[in-house]
């Protein structure tokens, strides 16, 4: 007589599954799925054995997209902006100090207890002296970084790693107006590569760096150039680390990017920067009007903004080795540029790198 009733829902209920988490839990599994085998390439490539490239199917890049990266990013994001009690953050900053290798020695705060939340310790300064910029080569990398890709753009493609490239147009969408960037007006008919180079003897060349979590989060001017322009492309936040970079076709083009273009002193020069799971904030630090991973968008849409003004006829002049912008986490550089035909790389693919080396020079 003691015993209390159990009510029990219908087994219709129970039971219902909404396609909506149906397609969460089978493409987060498969996204797993996808990290481990991440994990065994580049344990192939640290014993030097060549991984043959296997690009991802049709139905495989949809499912992945099917994951929310967007809406998990924005958690992610205000999670980071939870200030942690006193007597937690270090434990926290420490485990992620030993998951990810971060060199504290080199962050202009060393003590943990100085960060409040995930985000400050995310984007730490580093002291003025642990970062050199190179006075010698005429362009530096703009942030730390492993080198995934660089050289020439041949035929409108870009390699984002070797073997597997990206439409150039796709990438920095249409053209913009040469009379904001006070390019001459290119011959009709050219392809597009040929419009972006405005010197005769020029050629476009390219380099591509990932930031890992455990990377300094800032990025910097690689150059002496002049900003004219800012495409914002709203889009997916798939990851951006060598093995799915390696995986999916024209992952630059999929992801969420903020494309800088403007001139420097051979020609056209642009410095992407591409978004990536949980890095749904790029921040400019001069363009406060930028907002990017927002809750809605439509596919293949962009926006524009010029720093072409009346006041301001110029645009946003920029030095080498300036402040240019951060992420919240890391994500991926793509530099695209104009110089001559003697314009070398000093670099090797997948060699770490630092904010002030050379990537090249004339």
């Amino acid at each position: 007589t003691d015993r209390k009733k159990l009510h029990t829902a219908p087994v219709g209920q129970v039971f219902r599954l909404r396609p909506f988490h149906v397609l969460v839990a089978t493409g987060g599994g498969y996204a797993g799925y996808r990290k481990y085998e991440d994990y065994k390439l580049e344990q192939l490539e640290k014993r030097g054995i060549e991984v043959p490239v296997k690009l991802a199917s049709e139905w495989e890049v949809a499912l992945y997209k099917s994951v929310p990266t967007r809406l998990l990013s924005r958690a992610w994001g205000r999670l980071n902006q939870v200030e942690l009690p006193t007597w937690l953050r270090k434990p926290v900053y420490s485990l992620y100090i030993w998951t990810f290798g971060v060199n504290m020695k080199e962050a202009a705060v060393e003590d943990l207890h100085h960060y409040r939340n995930l985000s400050e310790f995310f984007r730490r300064k580093l002291k003025p002296q642990a970062r050199p910029v190179c006075g010698v080569h005429s362009v530096i990398s703009p942030s730390d970084g492993k080198i995934l890709n660089f050289g020439q753009v041949k035929n409108c493609e870009v390699e984002q790693v070797k073997g597997v490239t990206y439409s150039l147009e796709s990438f920095l969408g249409p053209r913009v107006s040469t009379e904001e960037l006070h390019f001459s007006q290119a011959p009709p008919g050219n392809s597009f590569q040929q419009q972006l180079v405005t010197k005769e003897g020029n050629e476009l060349y390219h380099c591509v760096i990932y930031l890992a979590p455990g990377d300094y989060h800032c990025f910097h001017s690689p150059t002496d150039w002049t900003v004219s322009h800012r495409r914002h492309f709203p889009g997916s936040l798939m990851s951006v680390n060598p093995g799915v970079a390696r995986w999916i076709k024209e992952l630059f083009c999929h992801n969420e990017r903020v494309v800088l273009t403007g001139d420097w002193k051979h020609g056209f020069f642009s410095l992407t920067a591409v978004g990536a799971t949980n890095v749904g904030s790029i921040r400019i630090y001069f363009d406060q009007d930028l907002h990017t991973n927002s809750p809605r968008y439509s596919k293949g849409s962009y926006n524009d903004f010029s720093f072409i003004s009346n006041n301001n006829k110029e645009g946003i002049p920029m030095r080498k080795g300036e402040h240019l912008g951060e992420f919240n986490l890391g994500s991926t550089i793509v530099l695209i540029f104009e110089a001559p035909k003697d314009f070398k790389f000093n670099l090797k693919a997948g060699q770490k790198i630092r904010f002030g080396e050379a990537l090249g020079s004339l």
